[in-house]
Protein backbone atom coordinates (compact mmCIF):
# COMPACT_ATOMS: atom_id res chain seq x y z
CA UNK A 1 0.00 0.00 0.00
CA UNK A 2 0.92 3.59 -0.46
CA UNK A 3 0.86 6.62 1.37
CA UNK A 4 -2.15 8.11 2.69
CA UNK A 5 -4.27 10.62 0.42
CA UNK A 6 -5.96 13.34 1.59
CA UNK A 7 -9.70 13.63 0.84
CA UNK A 8 -11.52 16.33 2.56
CA UNK A 9 -10.44 15.99 5.81
CA UNK A 10 -10.05 12.06 6.55
CA UNK A 11 -6.82 10.46 5.29
CA UNK A 12 -7.22 7.54 3.28
CA UNK A 13 -5.08 4.68 2.64
CA UNK A 14 -4.05 4.39 -0.95
CA UNK A 15 -4.70 0.95 -2.85
CA UNK A 16 -2.85 0.50 -6.23
CA UNK A 17 -4.96 -1.94 -8.40
CA UNK A 18 -4.74 -2.73 -12.72
CA UNK A 19 -7.72 -3.30 -14.26
CA UNK A 20 -9.05 -5.01 -17.51
CA UNK A 21 -12.31 -6.83 -18.88
CA UNK A 22 -11.90 -10.50 -21.47
CA UNK A 23 -13.91 -11.96 -23.71
CA UNK A 24 -14.90 -15.65 -22.82
CA UNK A 25 -17.20 -18.02 -23.98
CA UNK A 26 -18.00 -21.06 -26.54
CA UNK A 27 -15.54 -20.72 -28.82
CA UNK A 28 -13.06 -23.38 -28.19
CA UNK A 29 -9.45 -23.25 -27.73
CA UNK A 30 -7.50 -25.83 -28.68
CA UNK A 31 -3.74 -26.25 -28.05
CA UNK A 32 -0.93 -28.64 -27.37
CA UNK A 33 -1.37 -31.27 -24.65
CA UNK A 34 0.55 -34.37 -23.14
CA UNK A 35 -0.46 -37.59 -23.72
CA UNK A 36 1.48 -41.19 -23.41
CA UNK A 37 3.11 -42.98 -26.04
CA UNK A 38 1.80 -44.19 -28.97
CA UNK A 39 -1.70 -42.40 -27.92
CA UNK A 40 -2.70 -39.70 -29.53
CA UNK A 41 -5.17 -37.02 -27.62
CA UNK A 42 -7.99 -36.28 -29.27
CA UNK A 43 -9.74 -32.55 -28.47
CA UNK A 44 -12.91 -31.65 -29.74
CA UNK A 45 -13.81 -28.05 -31.18
CA UNK A 46 -16.67 -25.70 -31.05
CA UNK A 47 -17.65 -22.66 -33.46
CA UNK A 48 -20.37 -21.15 -31.23
CA UNK A 49 -19.51 -17.75 -30.55
CA UNK A 50 -21.26 -16.66 -27.92
CA UNK A 51 -19.10 -14.45 -24.94
CA UNK A 52 -19.85 -13.00 -21.59
CA UNK A 53 -17.43 -10.46 -20.23
CA UNK A 54 -14.78 -11.36 -17.33
CA UNK A 55 -14.54 -7.66 -15.61
CA UNK A 56 -11.05 -7.74 -12.76
CA UNK A 57 -8.59 -5.47 -10.70
CA UNK A 58 -6.14 -6.83 -9.24
CA UNK A 59 -3.57 -5.14 -6.47
CA UNK A 60 -0.44 -6.40 -7.10
CA UNK A 61 0.79 -5.83 -4.09
CA UNK A 62 -0.91 -8.16 -1.70
CA UNK A 63 -2.85 -10.16 -4.40
CA UNK A 64 -6.09 -9.16 -3.60
CA UNK A 65 -8.71 -9.41 -6.82
CA UNK A 66 -12.26 -7.62 -7.24
CA UNK A 67 -14.10 -9.17 -10.49
CA UNK A 68 -17.46 -9.50 -12.10
CA UNK A 69 -18.96 -11.28 -15.38
CA UNK A 70 -21.50 -9.21 -17.18
CA UNK A 71 -23.26 -9.67 -20.53
CA UNK A 72 -21.57 -6.42 -22.46
CA UNK A 73 -18.60 -4.36 -22.10
CA UNK A 74 -19.87 -0.75 -22.32
CA UNK A 75 -19.91 2.13 -20.26
CA UNK A 76 -22.89 1.04 -17.97
CA UNK A 77 -21.27 -2.05 -16.98
CA UNK A 78 -18.07 -0.39 -16.24
CA UNK A 79 -20.08 2.09 -13.96
CA UNK A 80 -21.23 -0.80 -12.07
CA UNK A 81 -18.10 -2.67 -11.43
CA UNK A 82 -16.36 0.82 -10.68
CA UNK A 83 -19.32 1.22 -8.12
CA UNK A 84 -18.87 -2.18 -6.65
CA UNK A 85 -15.13 -1.43 -6.19
CA UNK A 86 -15.64 1.70 -4.58
CA UNK A 87 -18.07 0.18 -2.37
CA UNK A 88 -16.05 -2.89 -0.95
CA UNK A 89 -13.39 -0.36 -0.79
CA UNK A 90 -14.64 2.74 0.97
CA UNK A 91 -12.08 2.76 3.47
CA UNK A 92 -9.12 3.19 0.73
CA UNK A 93 -8.53 5.83 -2.36
CA UNK A 94 -8.39 3.90 -4.90
CA UNK A 95 -5.93 4.54 -7.77
CA UNK A 96 -7.34 2.38 -10.91
CA UNK A 97 -4.65 1.93 -13.61
CA UNK A 98 -6.60 1.09 -17.15
CA UNK A 99 -6.45 0.85 -20.35
CA UNK A 100 -7.85 3.30 -23.18
CA UNK A 101 -10.97 1.52 -24.07
CA UNK A 102 -13.87 3.58 -25.13
CA UNK A 103 -15.91 2.44 -21.95
CA UNK A 104 -13.01 4.22 -20.10
CA UNK A 105 -12.99 6.89 -21.92
CA UNK A 106 -16.74 7.56 -21.92
CA UNK A 107 -18.13 11.09 -20.93
CA UNK A 108 -20.90 9.02 -19.07
CA UNK A 109 -18.64 7.12 -17.12
CA UNK A 110 -19.47 8.08 -13.03
CA UNK A 111 -15.92 7.76 -11.47
CA UNK A 112 -16.43 7.20 -7.44
CA UNK A 113 -15.45 9.66 -5.24
CA UNK A 114 -12.77 7.66 -3.35
CA UNK A 115 -11.21 6.78 -6.43
CA UNK A 116 -8.69 8.11 -9.72
CA UNK A 117 -8.44 6.65 -13.12
CA UNK A 118 -5.05 6.68 -14.48
CA UNK A 119 -4.90 5.80 -18.43
CA UNK A 120 -1.81 3.43 -19.77
CA UNK A 121 -0.20 4.54 -23.01
CA UNK A 122 -2.14 3.55 -26.32
CA UNK A 123 -1.11 -0.61 -27.42
CA UNK A 124 0.74 -0.73 -23.95
CA UNK A 125 -0.93 -4.56 -22.89
CA UNK A 126 2.53 -5.35 -21.58
CA UNK A 127 2.01 -2.74 -18.83
CA UNK A 128 -1.32 -4.02 -17.38
CA UNK A 129 -0.73 -7.19 -15.03
CA UNK A 130 -4.29 -7.90 -15.01
CA UNK A 131 -3.76 -8.84 -18.58
CA UNK A 132 -1.60 -12.03 -17.58
CA UNK A 133 -4.93 -12.87 -15.71
CA UNK A 134 -7.21 -14.37 -18.72
CA UNK A 135 -4.04 -15.69 -20.08
CA UNK A 136 -4.32 -17.96 -17.05
CA UNK A 137 -7.74 -18.42 -17.25
CA UNK A 138 -7.41 -19.34 -20.69
CA UNK A 139 -4.68 -22.03 -20.04
CA UNK A 140 -6.18 -23.56 -17.25
CA UNK A 141 -10.01 -23.52 -17.25
CA UNK A 142 -11.00 -23.25 -21.01
CA UNK A 143 -7.98 -25.07 -23.10
CA UNK A 144 -9.12 -27.97 -25.07
CA UNK A 145 -12.37 -27.94 -23.40
CA UNK A 146 -16.16 -27.92 -25.69
CA UNK A 147 -19.25 -25.94 -23.49
CA UNK A 148 -22.84 -27.42 -23.96
CA UNK A 149 -24.20 -24.29 -23.43
CA UNK A 150 -23.13 -20.55 -22.69
CA UNK A 151 -24.02 -21.33 -19.19
CA UNK A 152 -21.46 -23.98 -18.67
CA UNK A 153 -18.87 -21.45 -19.78
CA UNK A 154 -19.97 -19.16 -17.46
CA UNK A 155 -19.61 -21.65 -14.69
CA UNK A 156 -16.31 -22.54 -15.22
CA UNK A 157 -14.95 -19.03 -15.87
CA UNK A 158 -16.60 -18.21 -12.76
CA UNK A 159 -14.69 -21.48 -10.89
CA UNK A 160 -11.65 -19.81 -12.83
CA UNK A 161 -12.07 -16.52 -10.86
CA UNK A 162 -12.74 -17.95 -7.25
CA UNK A 163 -9.99 -20.21 -8.01
CA UNK A 164 -7.30 -17.16 -8.77
CA UNK A 165 -9.00 -14.93 -5.91
CA UNK A 166 -8.60 -17.52 -3.62
CA UNK A 167 -4.48 -17.52 -3.91
CA UNK A 168 -3.29 -14.14 -3.30
CA UNK A 169 0.45 -15.82 -3.03
CA UNK A 170 -0.52 -17.04 -6.97
CA UNK A 171 -1.41 -13.52 -7.65
CA UNK A 172 0.98 -12.10 -6.31
CA UNK A 173 3.34 -13.75 -8.08
CA UNK A 174 1.72 -13.69 -11.28
CA UNK A 175 1.07 -9.77 -11.16
CA UNK A 176 3.52 -8.41 -9.13
CA UNK A 177 6.21 -7.16 -11.41
CA UNK A 178 9.04 -5.43 -10.16
CA UNK A 179 8.19 -1.63 -11.18
CA UNK A 180 4.99 -1.83 -9.84
CA UNK A 181 5.90 -3.27 -6.14
CA UNK A 182 8.59 -0.59 -5.93
CA UNK A 183 6.03 2.07 -6.80
CA UNK A 184 3.94 1.32 -3.89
Amino acid sequence: MAEAVTNNTNALPVRLMFQDEARFGRLSDPRRCWAPWPFRPLVRKALIREYVYAYAAVTPDDGHLEWMIADSMDTLTMNVFLRQIAKRHADEFVVMVLDGAPSHRSQKLEIPQNMVLVRLPPYSPELNPAERLWEELREKEFANKVFDSLEAAIVQLALGMWRLESSPPALQSLTGWQWILESS
